[in-house]
């Protein structure tokens, strides 16, 4: 990007301030338009779809929606925490797990996405009962 901000990024943008105002049906078609546009973004504008549609208790939909993302691949670390975090938030830990731990392999080593995932990453498996692993060392040494 040049620093200007795509019209996809502005769309996200407006969508989120619907979202806040409680305005689900405008934020879902904010985030349509800006998936339409195809403009460069950080996060994927379906991962908002999703979100939404969870807040909506569309939760099939809002699976579905993640299960098309995952096939076409290509998740920014950016995607994959706003994913895990959307899970975290409805009770899917398993599978918020799976988002935080792609997330963090594919994000840049001490980056701040990197340390985010992997704090939510930590999160989830303290969560889960589940014990230290690699990952959870990295944290350990970025901060």
């Amino acid at each position: 990007m040049t620093g200007d901000i795509s019209r996809s990024a502005i769309l996200l943008l407006a969508a989120e301030e619907w979202r806040q105002a409680g305005q689900p049906a405008n934020a879902l078609d904010c985030f349509q338009r800006a998936v339409d546009d195809g403009g460069e973004v950080s996060i994927d504008p379906r991962a908002g779809i999703a979100d939404t549609l969870f807040e909506l208790e569309q939760q099939d939909e809002a699976r579905e929606v993640i299960e098309a993302i995952r096939a076409d691949g290509g998740v920014t670390p950016a995607t994959a925490l706003t994913l895990a975090e959307t899970l975290v938030a409805y009770g899917d830990l398993r599978e918020a797990h799976r988002w935080a731990t792609e997330g963090a392999h594919e994000a840049v080593e001490g980056s701040g996405e990197h340390i985010a995932l992997l704090r939510t990453r930590y999160r989830i498996r303290v969560d889960l009962g589940l014990p230290e692993d690699e990952l959870d060392a990295l944290l350990d040494t970025s901060h």
